[in-house]
C-alpha cells in the first residue's frame, strides 16, 4: 500500500469528519505555542526579510489549519511594533498535506482568514499569499533556501509506507508486547529511514538559520512497545478481532493490516537530528495529554466516560478510516467504530489515559 495514495483525513464537515473530530490536536497546537513563537521571534530578528515564507506541513483541513499560520503572522507583527518597525513584512505561506487532502475546503476559507488579520493587525498588515503544495513531505516541497520557517504538528508519526514483516505481527495492526523483534525493528528502521529524509529535505528548503519546531505523537519510554503509545491502537485491534470472531472480517485480512506509524521517544529523535546534522537542537521536550480531551472534557465524571469513549472513537475513526477502507471495505466501519467506542468507555472508566506529544524546535545551521 503507498501510504500517500490513501492516507488523508475524513473531509468535510460531518460527524465523523476530521473539521468536527480535532480538538485535542488543536489543544496541543495551544500547549506548544509558546515554543512556536520563541522560534518565530528569533527568525524573524535575525533576519528582518522583506518576504518571511513559512511552511505547515501535514495541515490537514478544519479549524485547525489555519491557526499556527495565524499566531505567526500576529507574532511577526507584534514584535515588528515593540521595535517600532513601520513597514510590516510580506507573507509567503505553503500549506502541505497529502494529495488526498480536502484542499478546497482550505481555498474557501482563505479570504475569511485574510479579512479577520487585517482587521486585527490594522493597514499596516503584509500581503499574505498562500500557496497549496499537495505531496508526501518525505520529499521536496519547496524552492532551495527560501523557507523562515517550518511547523508541524501531529503528522510526522505517520511513516512514508507500511514496514515490511507485518504479517509477522499476527493479530495486532501496531506494535505491541506481543510482536516479534523483527517487526519491532522494522518499524524503527522505517522511522529512520523516513525522519533522515524529511531532516535533508528540509534543510535544502530553509535559510541558514531558519527555524523548524515539529510536534509528534511520541512516548517518553525508550520502550517502541511501551502502553503510553500502542494502547490506542491495541484496542482498536480488540474490536477487530471481535468481528474476525463474529465472521465479519477473516483472519487473514486482519494479520496482513499494518498501521503506518511510528511514535517516537525524545532521545530518538534527537539521534536522528545529530546523525544528519543540519540543525542544532534548540529545545525538546515530552507533555501530555488525556485522550478525553477529544471530546474537549480534559477531565471527565464517571457520567461521561461512555461520551469520552465514543468521542475518542470518533476522533480515531477521522484520522484512521481512509486507511482501514482502503483493507476492509466501507461496509463494517459504522460497526467497527461502535465496538470501538465500548471498549474505549470501558478503558476509560477504569484507567488514566494519555497520549504523549514530543516537541523538537532546531535552527538550520550556518
Amino acid at each position: 500500500m503507498k501510504v500517500s495514495e490513501v492516507l488523508h483525513m475524513n473531509g468535510g464537515i460531518g460527524d465523523s469528519s476530521y473539521a468536527s473530530n480535532s480538538l485535542i490536536q488543536r489543544e496541543v497546537i495551544f500547549m506548544t505555542k509558546a515554543i512556536a513563537e520563541e522560534a518565530v521571534s528569533d527568525v524573524y530578528c535575525s533576519k528582518f526579510p522583506k518576504t518571511l515564507c513559512i511552511a505547515d506541513l501535514g495541515c490537514s483541513s478544519g479549524p485547525n489549519t489555519l491557526l499556527v499560520v495565524t499566531q505567526t503572522v500576529k507574532t511577526v507583527d507584534k514584535i515588528r511594533k515593540k521595535l517600532c518597525r513601520q513597514s510590516s513584512p510580506e507573507f509567503q505561506i505553503y500549506l502541505n498535506d497529502l494529495p488526498g487532502n480536502d484542499f478546497n475546503s482550505i481555498f474557501r476559507s482563505l479570504p475569511r482568514v485574510q479579512e479577520e488579520l487585517k482587521e486585527e493587525i490594522g493597514s499596516e498588515f503584509g500581503p499574505c499569499f498562500f500557496n497549496g503544495v499537495p505531496g508526501s513531505f518525505y520529499s521536496r516541497l519547496c524552492p532551495t533556501s527560501t523557507l523562515h520557517f517550518v511547523h508541524s504538528s501531529y503528522s510526522l508519526m505517520w511513516l512514508s509506507q507500511v514496514p515490511k514483516g507485518v504479517e509477522m505481527n499476527k493479530e495486532n495492526i501496531y506494535l505491541a508486547s506481543t510482536s516479534p523483534p523483527s517487526v519491532i525493528n522494522a518499524y524503527y528502521e522505517q522511522f529512520q529511514k523516513d525522519f533522515s529524509m524529511f531532516l535533508k529535505c528540509r534543510s535544502e528548503e530553509l535559510v541558514s538559520g531558519g527555524r523548524m519546531v515539529l510536534t509528534i505523537l511520541g512516548r517518553k519510554s525508550e520502550d517502541p512497545t511501551s502502553k503510553e503509545c500502542c494502547y490506542i491502537w491495541d484496542l482498536l485491534a480488540m474490536a477487530l478481532k471481535q468481528m474476525v470472531s463474529e465472521g465479519l472480517i477473516e483472519e487473514e485480512k486482519l494479520n496482513s493490516f499494518g498501521i503506518p506509524q511510528y511514535t517516537p521517544s525524545p532521545l530518538e529523535l534527537k539521534a536522528e537530528v545529530e546523525k544528519e546534522r543540519s540543525f542544532s537542537i534548540n529545545r525538546l521536550e515530552a507533555s501530555e495529554i488525556n485522550w478525553a480531551a477529544c471530546g474537549n472534557k480534559l477531565y471527565s465524571s464517571d457520567d461521561s466516560f461512555k461520551d469520552d469513549g465514543y468521542n475518542v472513537a470518533k476522533c480515531m475513526r477521522s484520522v484512521a478510516e481512509p486507511l482501514l477502507v482502503r483493507h476492509f471495505g466501507e461496509s463494517i466501519m459504522d460497526k467497527l467504530f461502535h465496538k470501538y467506542g465500548e471498549i474505549l468507555s470501558d478503558c476509560m472508566s477504569k484507567e488514566e489515559t494519555k497520549f504523549v506529544n514530543v516537541t523538537i524546535s532546531m535552527t538550520k545551521r550556518e
